[in-house]
């Protein structure tokens, strides 16, 4: 017992990891997708401005 790691904290620090990398892939896929939606929505506005 007394060799063991204490691991208190560790659930903590994954779900903090798990967290930010999801955060990064949410901004990545904006950032890619982002001009493509933006265009789309301009598209639908433009169509509908003419009727």
């Amino acid at each position: 017992m007394l060799f063991l790691k204490k691991e208190k904290g560790q659930g903590l620090v994954e779900y903090a990891l798990i967290l930010v990398m999801v955060a990064i892939v949410v901004l990545v896929v904006l950032l890619v997708l982002g001009p493509v939606i933006g265009n789309t929505f301009s598209l639908i506005n433009s169509s509908l401005t003419r009727v």
